[in-house]
């Protein structure tokens, strides 16, 4: 019974998806000692209530008592003040004789003390082993919460699209459409899924892109993240018109030349947000370490990077990225656009290696999810 009740609070939390950013996707579920569903709910978005006080409120709204009943929840109640009280007082109060836990919290806030007020107020509480299908399940829908928990950044995901030849554009640069709408669709589903969707000054003066989630109902928009070391990109562009917030990262003031630094002031007198950053002399752009690391003090779980050529090869040569989605369409190009400017090898020893996690096919086209082996072993 356990295990029915775990699984059908994974799904809940999947309905947290695109919803509870910067928040953990959690899913609860209340059940009595008959196996009865008293009541279930999962995480809302940003300041509004946690799983386990939707599932105790849907329970009220039955008429249910919860009382000696058993919870049911995919991440360790949390114990601290923030936006919401602490869901394990709630659970406490509420009169609960058990809670079942699929995955404990790494956040240092939490940290086992959920677990540990909820057993000294007398409360059974049953954590699954890591191995256990709900506990692997949670991990996963949860991967961008744990990374900036435990690693202080962002998980990367690179999102990439070509030809069955590993080309993006040909070379004059059309590029539109080399993927059918199927997987056009499917790739707007993952970007709301993130808590930023990150290109570069290239992206934005070539395209002029908006960066957002469309074609599909969402109750928030991913922060739009431009690299742009000398400040180009223009107070106009259209990812400034968007719901939601936009962002340019660019050099501190100190190393820009007077005609950048006067880009810069235009943003800035426009209204627009900027985030000086440190110069990687190696890769003659920004650092990427010190912008993840600012991503994650800003709440971004999960980081959508849909660039170009260039920088898709900064952020693989200097190994940021956690997880690559690729969608192949089955039309052959020839000469074109490469996906990443990536150096020559000498040696094949010499290749980044990756483990596929999923192969689908999306319309016409194939979506590949590959990570490099170990990555999510934090």
């Amino acid at each position: 019974m356990d295990d029915e009740f775990l699984s059908q609070a994974v799904a809940l939390a999947q309905g947290a998806i695109a919803l509870s950013e910067p928040n953990p996707r959690v899913g609860c579920v209340i059940a009595s000692a008959d196996g009865q569903v008293l009541g279930q709910g999962h995480t809302q978005q940003a300041g509004g209530p946690h799983a386990e006080v939707m599932a105790l409120r849907d329970a009220q709204a039955q008429g249910a008592s919860v009382q000696g009943a058993t919870a049911y929840v995919t991440l360790e109640p949390c114990s601290h003040h923030g936006r919401t009280p602490p869901c394990a007082d709630a659970l406490v109060q509420a009169g609960l004789a058990r809670v079942v836990v699929a995955l404990m919290d790494p956040n240092p806030m939490v940290g086992g003390q959920g677990v540990a007020r909820l057993r000294g107020a007398g409360i059974q509480v049953d954590v699954v082993s890591p191995d256990h299908a709900a506990a692997v399940a949670s991990r996963e829908l949860n991967i961008g919460f744990l990374s900036r928990m435990v690693r202080q950044r962002p998980w990367v995901r690179m999102k990439m699209a070509g030809s069955l030849d590993g080309r993006a554009a040909l070379e004059n640069g059309e590029s539109k459409w080399i993927t059918g709408e199927a997987a056009r669709a499917d790739g707007q589903r993952w970007r709301a899924r993130a808590g930023a969707v990150l290109t570069g000054i290239g992206t934005v003066l070539v395209d002029d892109p908006r960066l957002d989630v469309r074609a599909l109902t969402v109750p928030r928009q991913p922060l739009r993240v431009v690299l742009d070391s000398t400040w180009r990109t223009p107070p106009s562009a259209r990812l400034w018109a968007q719901p939601g917030d936009a962002l340019v990262c660019g050099l501190a003031p100190n190393a820009l030349d007077a005609q950048a630094l006067a880009r810069r002031q235009a943003l800035e007198a426009a209204g627009c947000a900027v985030l000086d950053c440190a110069a990687d002399a190696r890769v003659g752009g920004l650092d990427l370490a010190g912008v993840l690391s600012s991503l994650a003090q800003r709440g971004v779980n999960e980081l959508h990077v849909e660039a170009g050529a260039r920088l898709n090869a900064a952020f693989i040569t200097g190994g940021w990225v956690d997880e690559y989605l690729l969608y192949v369409a089955p039309k052959l190009i020839g000469p074109g656009r490469a996906l990443a400017e990536l150096p020559a090898l000498a040696h094949l020893g010499e290749a980044i290696d990756l483990r596929f996690q999923d192969v689908q096919k999306i319309g016409e086209d194939l979506r590949i999810v590959a990570r490099p082996p170990g990555r999510d072993a934090f």
